[in-house]
């Protein structure tokens, strides 16, 4: 790997993770582009928490056999064991985390941002096998909801639903577009590619964090530094790159200005 691609990407995720905030990527419509999926007539908004989760991980690669478990010590007292898998033989772990505090943040975000462009956000776990995790994510996003935004939401004739990422991935491809999909942090990074691919390229889309002061955000073109063009111009080939993306960063950068 280069190293201006080490240093580039270590910048956009270290900012993502400090300024703790969440990151909406929007495609570019233009009618003379081509969709591969030609029924989204309007834009889907993908709002990924930019925090934590397998982002910050810590794995490891086991040899022998042996008991993984997660241990958690409080400052003011007992310590909590819990057993995650009792290895036979060579295998792998990974362990990883987030805050109620950042989720909340996340949450704030997305119904803001969803009040602000009048559309409907979805919200899209598997809280049905991660039961603790995902939980976490569901049930923060609904008190908050219920408390803060349903009434806002019901003047605005838009609305709040959570669905399981598998049933939400379905639906988004035989919808029509036109609504914000909140994601954690993994999934956005994925769904967001699928998303931009399906309107018609990476290098239509927007991608602007947005923090929870509602004051800082930072803009970049979504699809970062485009590796494989680098490669080429290192080998002495000519490259083409579309800029539409980089000139829609700067105006993002402009508009918040």
């Amino acid at each position: 790997m280069n190293c201006h691609y080490q240093i580039v990407h270590c910048l956009l995720f270290l900012s993502s993770n400090i300024l703790d905030g969440t990151v909406f990527r929007e495609p570019i419509l233009m009618k003379n582009i081509p969709r591969l999926v030609p029924g989204w007539k309007k834009p889907i908004i993908i709002g990924r928490h930019a925090h934590a989760d397998q982002y910050k991980n810590k794995s490891f690669v086991i040899n022998e056999p042996g008991k993984f478990e997660i241990c958690f010590t409080p400052n003011s007292g007992k310590t909590h064991r819990r057993l995650v898998y009792d290895f036979q033989g060579p295998g792998v772990a990974l362990g990883m985390y987030n805050t109620h505090q950042s989720i909340e943040y996340f949450a704030m975000t997305c119904f803001q941002y969803a009040l602000q462009h009048r559309m409907p956000l979805y919200m899209s776990t598997k809280n049905t096998i991660l039961k603790k995790y995902d939980g976490m994510f569901k049930d923060t996003f609904q008190k908050l909801y219920d408390e803060k935004f349903k009434s806002k939401f019901e003047d605005a004739c838009i609305w709040y639903e959570h669905r399981l990422i598998d049933d939400m991935v379905a639906q988004a491809l035989k919808s029509e577009g036109g609504f914000i999909w909140a994601c954690k942090n993994y999934d956005g990074d994925v769904q967001s590619d699928i998303i931009a691919q399906g309107y018609g390229s990476l290098g239509l889309m927007t991608s602007v964090l947005v923090c929870p002061d509602g004051e800082t955000t930072v803009s970049e073109a979504a699809h970062g530094t485009v590796t494989r063009h680098y490669r080429a111009y290192q080998r002495g080939e000519k490259t083409s790159t579309n800029p539409i993306a980089s000139i829609f960063a700067w105006s993002r950068g402009l508009m918040a200005r």
